[in-house]
């Protein structure tokens, strides 16, 4: 499993992040179905696309929003 992050240009004002997973088809349905909730629980991941490949491997793309913070207008640095 190789997980790999990268990010796509905002749309309509919502940035994500994506990472994708390469799970061999050695793990069972019952440890990926695991894997992805536990990413989804603890790591704000939601499932974006799943692809089976046809030697079994998964290639999973899961996706989380980028939050940033803006400052208040009196709190913002001077240039």
């Amino acid at each position: 499993m190789a997980p790999r992050a990268d990010r796509r240009a905002p749309s309509r004002g919502v940035e994500w992040e994506f990472e994708r997973l390469t799970i061999p088809r050695d793990f069972s349905r019952g440890f990926v179905t695991r894997l992805l909730v536990e990413r989804a629980e603890h790591g704000g991941w939601e499932l974006d696309r799943v692809r089976i490949a046809p030697d079994g491997t998964r290639r999973v793309v899961l996706r989380r929003k980028i939050i940033r913070f803006r400052a208040p207008l009196g709190l913002q640095p001077r240039v």
